[in-house]
This record gives C-alpha cells, sequence and structure tokens, in this order.
C-alpha cells in the first residue's frame, strides 16, 4: 500500500481538471454513526462550474451559476458536494478550486482497504463492487445528501455524526483518461477527456455513453 498523507487545502485550489488525476490513489477515511471505512480512490471526473477554466463544461451541475442544489461547488475546495443522483444515490465530490469558483471532482470508483465490514453491511455486497461506481462509492463511505453535503475533509470537522478525511499519495506514474461514464451530450465524449483512473485496477466502473454522447461523438468525428 502506497503511503499517504493529509491533504492540505492549497493542492485542491487548481482546477478540477488538474487536481482529478492527483486523487488517484488517494484516500477518503469516513466515520459515521461510530462506523469507520476507509477507501483507496481508482476512478475520478472533473467538473468545472460557470465561468471556471477555458472550455464550458456542459456535463457540470454548476454550468448554469450557483443555485440551492450546487451551492457548495461554489465553496473552499476541500469540502465535499454530496449529491442525490436518480432520486436514490447519494455521490461523493471533492471540491476544487479558489472559492466563488465552482469545481468538483466526483469519485467514481474505490477499492474498500479499512472496514469492510462496516463496508458489506452498508451495501450487501462484497469484492471488487463494494464501491465500484459513485452511487456505490457514497453508499459504503455513508455519507449521505443532505446530511453530509458540505462536509470539511482537510479539518475533519463532524456533520451530523459523519466525520470524513481526504490523504494523497505521490502521483501515480501512468493514468488512464477518456470520456466521462453516462453524460449526456458532447459532455459526454471524447471532447471532454476528463474522466480518469488507474490503468487495470479491477474496481474502476465500465464505461457507458450517456444519452446522445454517441451520436455527439460520431458528429464531431464526422463519421
Amino acid at each position: 500500500m502506497r503511503a499517504t498523507r493529509p491533504a492540505d487545502r492549497s493542492e485542491l485550489a487548481a482546477l478540477p481538471l488538474e487536481v482529478a488525476p492527483r486523487l488517484l490513489g488517494a484516500e477518503l477515511r469516513t466515520t459515521v454513526d461510530g462506523d469507520s471505512v476507509a477507501l483507496r480512490i481508482t476512478e475520478v471526473e472533473a467538473y468545472h462550474g460557470r465561468g471556471t477554466g477555458d472550455l464550458p463544461d456542459p456535463g457540470s451541475h454548476a454550468r448554469m451559476g450557483p443555485t440551492a442544489r450546487n451551492a457548495t461547488m461554489w465553496g473552499e475546495p476541500g469540502h465535499l458536494y454530496v449529491y442525490l443522483s436518480h432520486g436514490i444515490h447519494s455521490c461523493v465530490n471533492v471540491v476544487c478550486g479558489p472559492s466563488g469558483t465552482a469545481g468538483g471532482v466526483l469519485l467514481r470508483a474505490g477499492e474498500v482497504i479499512d472496514g469492510a465490514d462496516a463496508a458489506i453491511a452498508r451495501s450487501g455486497r462484497s469484492g471488487r463492487d463494494l464501491a465500484r461506481g459513485p452511487g456505490r462509492l457514497g453508499q459504503v463511505a455513508g455519507l449521505r445528501h443532505p446530511l453530509h453535503d458540505g462536509i470539511d475533509a482537510i479539518t475533519g470537522q463532524p456533520l451530523n455524526g459523519a466525520v470524513a478525511t481526504l490523504r494523497l499519495a505521490d502521483p501515480l506514474e501512468e493514468v488512464a483518461t477518456g470520456p466521462r461514464v453516462g453524460v449526456a451530450g458532447v459532455a459526454g465524449t471524447h471532447a471532454f477527456p476528463w474522466r480518469f483512473w488507474i490503468p487495470g485496477d479491477p474496481t474502476v466502473s465500465p464505461f457507458r455513453w450517456g444519452r446522445g454522447a454517441a451520436a455527439a461523438a460520431l458528429d464531431l468525428t464526422g463519421d
């Protein structure tokens, strides 16, 4: 297992596109209602908000500006943006960029390296599928929308019965990149190769096109 150290807020102040590959191999550790789980991050996706970076991101929750839902994305880096997907799954993002500039890195998949019993109890799964996919990762981490949206993973300040901490490892020598998974339209094509993963890791989720993304990819290539 690679050595890790507590993340510093300044290390997350760059654009999500820059921070995202640095989170591979990092650890998210959570304690919720007394049960602790540690995850080694194996797959992530970068998302920029309105006015963030040179290329507008049509796949971001913050593409239209601040709202009640995405408020955490506009805040201080190192907090976790926990949102509800399809009305069911709580998904976890690491907020990146300076305060007032929206951005986040979705934690898409991970390996449970500690607290397997708690992870299995929360999910009813075992093995490589424990945290394979963002909804599953949020489930085994125990973080829930809206209770834990905005929790600070730098200070470890408790929020509604939960504590979260982020630990970084040295950058990986090899990182794979490609389109984001299940994102609609052009935002889910090679025009946005903003998904990063550890090549060959069995916990990484499979790729699938989002609504209209395959057709948009063909339009981009002219085939």
